[in-house]
């Protein structure tokens, strides 16, 4: 895997080793960020001692990460420009992890020195959007273009509605709790000092140990995304696609391609039809290297029409198909070529939604379902994660959680409610808090474990009527509101300030 790693030379190598440390780093930021939310019902309930709630949670963050799979990585680096990813080069590809790496770093640690719950997820994406307008600025491009404004919408809206959610069911969930458990013990404020009933200890701590699971499981993917966008840039021979893909996945990504061909051919584009493949192959066979477009793509890289991103759909797939024909391994794909198959994933993806957009193609929900199992297949080569980068986010993430656990803990035990925190709120906010993420991260979306717990312990304080401190509240809301410019301004300005070195 690291074959070829010492011939980079010391400069590489010590940027490699800088790059990934930081990056390291902010998964260990982001773990003692975010501790509170998952230990501060149980120290707050009496549940468990501190020292202990921390061990736990870090002990669950780190088998969340190891088990959690790698749908939110995947999801982080589709959100990056696509120019970014292909044509910037690796020292344009170092300067946008390491802006966006430094920036929510930054912002974490600020926020946490102020013990304001804001979120590691909603800094992360606000970084990602700052580095792609700030790229966008530069000679050559529009501003706002190759920005990934589908998927920011998309996860925008996770981030958006999931505090929402948060409070309303969290509320909800304590109200029919009400309803149903009669045990008075359970919605008064814990006797300082004592332990809660046997029965209710044993749920704080397992939504404590759920929440921390949850929160390993999405958080820490972010982390995995970032660290394979770093591996990626320096070393793309060894990790621009996964060398330990077996001949099957070799031939669906082949299988997927040509599925995907026949979709563009007979969609009736004009100008797009069997002799536009007939050339796409008779130009491939010519290329040699397979390293650049050829003379067939007059828009390669920005298709103008249906017609051009009719052909750079085809021009990418044929290429995936030719370097990968007869291939029983990855190994077995020149090293040179390696990039090629990944920049042409990312292009078909260009050039496909370039035709969705231009309704050039219109699939009913049945060929959408094809169409999305294709994609899976296509992606299969390069949407991965060595264990080894898994396992090191995840002692990462499950060592930060074990410190620096205690400023955003008081500011959620003591200073959101007018009142202290009770058995029933704590368990109702971890529970909703637990699913919700746990669901999110099943579906590859990014969602902020701060804000759905915080939020839903301020909803059962509203359901309880024991009512919210409002300094509190206001500069929670302030830190969630401020997160997104604030991470798009830094990630911006320090992505231009590194180009210049770069």
């Amino acid at each position: 895997m690291f074959e070829g790693v010492l011939d980079l030379g010391w400069f590489p190598l010590l940027i490699l080793g800088v790059s990934l440390l930081i990056a390291f780093g902010f998964e260990f930021v982001n773990g003692f960020h975010d501790t509170a939310n998952a230990v501060a019902t149980v120290i707050y309930t009496n549940s468990m001692k501190a020292t202990h709630a921390v061990v736990l949670s870090g002990i669950c963050n780190f088998l969340g990460v190891f088990m959690g799979g790698i749908a939110v990585a995947m999801a982080i680096i589709h959100l990056l420009p696509v120019e970014l990813l292909v044509t910037g080069g690796a020292g344009a590809g170092l300067a946008m992890v390491m802006a966006l790496l430094i920036a929510a770093i930054l912002w974490n640690l600020g926020t946490w020195y102020l013990g304001l719950p804001a979120s590691s997820s909603h800094t992360l994406i606000g970084a990602i959007l700052g580095v792609g307008l700030a790229n966008s600025m530069l000679p050559g491009h529009s501003f706002g273009s190759g920005v990934n404004w589908g998927k920011a919408e998309h996860v925008g809206a996770s981030l958006l509605i999931s505090p929402i959610f948060g409070a309303l069911v969290a509320g909800g969930l304590l109200l029919l709790a009400r309803k149903l458990l009669t045990d008075e013990r359970l919605y008064q404020p814990p006797p300082e000092d004592q332990p809660p009933p046997g029965y209710i200890r044993w749920i704080l701590i397992g939504t404590c140990s759920g929440v921390s699971f949850a929160h390993g499981s999405n958080d820490g993917q972010k982390g995995i995304g970032l660290i394979m966008l770093i591996l990626i840039g320096v070393l793309p021979a060894n990790f621009a696609l996964d060398l330990a893909a077996k001949p099957e996945q070799l031939q669906q990504t082949v299988a997927a391609a040509e599925a995907f061909e026949q979709r563009v051919l007979g969609a009736g584009i004009a100008g797009v039809d069997s002799a536009a493949l007939a050339k796409v192959d008779e130009e491939l066979q010519t290329l040699g290297t397979l390293n650049k477009p050829p003379k067939i793509l007059p828009h390669a890289y920005t298709p103008e029409s249906s017609k051009d991103a009719g052909v750079m759909a085809l021009f990418h797939l044929e290429r995936i198909r030719t370097i990968l024909a007869g291939k029983q391994s990855v190994g077995e794909i020149p090293r040179n070529q390696r990039w090629s198959v990944r920049e042409s994933g990312l292009r078909f993806e260009q050039a496909w939604k370039a035709l969705l957009s231009r309704k050039a193609l219109e699939p009913n929900a049945e060929q959408e379902a094809a169409i999305a199992a294709d994609l899976g297949r296509l992606r299969g080569l390069t949407d991965y994660s060595p264990t080894f980068v898994i396992v090191l986010v995840a002692l990462a993430l499950g060592i930060g959680t074990m410190i620096g656990w205690k400023r955003i803990v008081v500011t959620i035990g003591e200073k959101i409610g007018e009142s202290h925190l009770t058995y029933a709120q704590g368990a109702c906010a971890e529970i909703v808090a637990m699913s919700t993420i746990g669901v999110a991260a099943f579906a590859g979306l990014p969602v902020s474990t701060t804000h759905v717990l915080s939020s839903g312990v301020a909803g059962t304080m509203i359901a309880s009527k024991t009512g919210v401190q409002g300094k509190t509240v206001r500069n929670i809301a302030l830190a969630w509101i401020l997160t997104l410019p604030a991470a798009m301004l830094m990630a911006g300005g320090l992505y231009l300030l590194f180009r210049l070195f770069v």
